[in-house]
């Protein structure tokens, strides 16, 4: 099946799960695609609307060379795939050879018997442990900055989808009898019942509704204190489904049995600080989701949501900005997720006020030897705005060994 149908498969379930929690929702969460395309960075750099998303301290900065504007983002969406090894599409495989195994049984046609069983333990040897994830963001928000108080209102939420394949050794060798022993593959008219190989599908969310509050403080001539807070109503989700390879169907993992949830109110906290003769440096602290959360999964897997803590520094030119930001804290992975802790270099270079040109690099410091799952190690990041007479269009790729993933946003100015 091509590399498009899989996509759509699992755009499929994805949305599937939208209707189910009635919103969309992830782990990771949607930072603009500004911030995608300068390889997740905002805490030093973050415009008025995107600083509900990242630092809600950037908000009131004196860093900003626009002033006061309203900035408004409506929406921002997001969305990564790593599928290298067409998961979903290797387990209809497997249901295919099974069927295809079972009919010659029946039929009394050894030798296609034999034949079968050889195609599916290949099959079955090169699914184990291969895993294929989606996710997908969105969000909206708007700030209104004021020299007395800065004021922003946020909706986001986002997905993580993996679905993975895992082999019993008893069936590998249940399948070498059926291929060497002709009684064997006569008596396969139902090994379907004696599969022990499983299709597992995970999913992780996290929608926040908030409200942000930011404020600057003048320490001297040239330095500016802005501090940042934001109460918000969180929401975690997960989805566990686990079937025999045979009876797994991707549309079940939604079903009720299958789900937990939870929510409770949390907290950001940030910090900028403007220092230079031009007010071109800035220096950012951010601290999202103070207060931790987890949920168990119908599986018994903990997702976790820690307090997770960065810091950034950015310098500003008349044509550029450029950002260097790292996680002091390491986010602990869900399921067949690597840990986190993000070193990350951005830039953008503009084009007289009405492009401009992004990149990025980042590198998981937390990333191990023996992945999980997806490798989540090096990305890079391009990018590229156009903001003609206060409206704005700004898209985003994002590159690695092992996924590929792109932005979109719009916003305004006025």
């Amino acid at each position: 099946m091509p590399a498009s149908d899989t996509v759509c498969r699992l755009t499929l379930g994805l949305g599937v799960l939208i209707a189910t929690t009635h919103t969309l929702a992830a782990p990771s969460p949607v930072a603009g695609a500004r911030a995608s395309a300068m390889a997740g960075t905002g805490v030093a750099v973050a415009q008025p609307a995107a600083a509900n998303l990242t630092n809600p301290a950037m908000m009131a900065s004196r860093y900003h060379a626009r002033g006061n504007e309203v900035d408004l983002i409506l929406p921002s969406f997001t969305v990564q795939l790593a599928d290298d090894e067409d998961v979903v599409d290797q387990i209809d495989r497997v249901q295919d050879t099974i069927d295809r195994l079972e009919n010659s049984a029946r039929q009394q046609q050894i030798p296609q018997a034999q034949a079968a069983a050889k195609d599916l333990d290949n099959q079955l040897r090169a699914l184990d442990r291969d895993t294929a994830r989606l996710d997908a963001g969105l969000a909206f928000s708007l700030a209104v900055p004021s020299p007395e108080l800065s004021v922003g209102v946020f909706s986001r939420a986002s997905v993580r989808f993996t679905a993975r394949g895992d082999i019993s050794d008893e069936d590998l060798a249940l399948l070498q009898l059926v291929e060497d022993d002709p009684l064997a593959a006569a008596a396969a008219i139902s090994i379907s019942d004696d599969l022990q190989s499983r299709g597992r599908t995970l999913a992780a969310s996290i929608a926040e509704v908030g409200v942000a509050f930011a404020r600057s403080i003048r320490l001297a001539e040239d330095h500016h204190l802005a501090l940042g807070v934001t109460p918000k109503w969180v929401r975690l989700e997960t989805f566990e489904y686990d079937v025999r390879v045979d009876e797994f169907d991707e549309d079940d993992f939604d079903r009720d049995e299958n789900r937990t949830d939870d929510s409770q109110l949390n907290l950001d906290l940030g910090a900028a600080y403007t220092f230079g003769e031009r007010q071109q440096w800035n220096a950012g602290l951010a601290i999202r989701n103070l207060v931790p959360m987890d949920l168990q999964s119908r599986g018994g897997l903990t997702f976790e949501v820690d307090p997770k803590v960065t810091a950034g520094l950015a310098h500003r030119g008349v044509y550029h900005v450029v950002t260097a930001e790292l996680d002091l804290t390491e986010q602990p992975g869900f399921g067949f997720s690597d840990d986190q802790r993000w070193l990350a270099l951005g830039a953008e270079f503009d084009v007289a006020m009405l492009a401009q040109v992004r990149l990025g690099l980042r590198h998981n410091l937390a990333g191990e030897d023996q992945h999980r799952g997806v490798e989540e190690d090096s990305q890079l990041t391009l990018g590229l705005g156009l903001s003609p007479f206060g409206a704005r269009l700004d898209i985003a790729a994002v590159l690695s060994d092992t996924e590929q993933g792109g932005a979109i946003e719009l916003g305004w100015r006025f």
